[in-house]
């Protein structure tokens, strides 16, 4: 229940995350495209980190 949440990720990744966004959205800039914009690219980077951490749990 729990893990399906969480999605594999670290408690301290996932508090890190929240905090960078939240930064982000606070103190980020106030627009940009697509391709460089920071919030964007924070969020890609969590999909690519689900992706590996269901990866390795699937290789268990």
């Amino acid at each position: 229940m729990a893990r399906s949440k969480s999605k594999g990720l670290s408690v301290g990744y996932r508090i890190g995350y929240r905090l960078r966004m939240i930064g982000l959205t606070i103190f980020g800039p106030a627009q940009l495209g697509e391709g460089n914009d920071p919030k964007t690219r924070l969020a890609r980077e969590r999909e690519a980190r689900v992706a590996a951490a269901e990866a390795a749990r699937e290789q268990r």
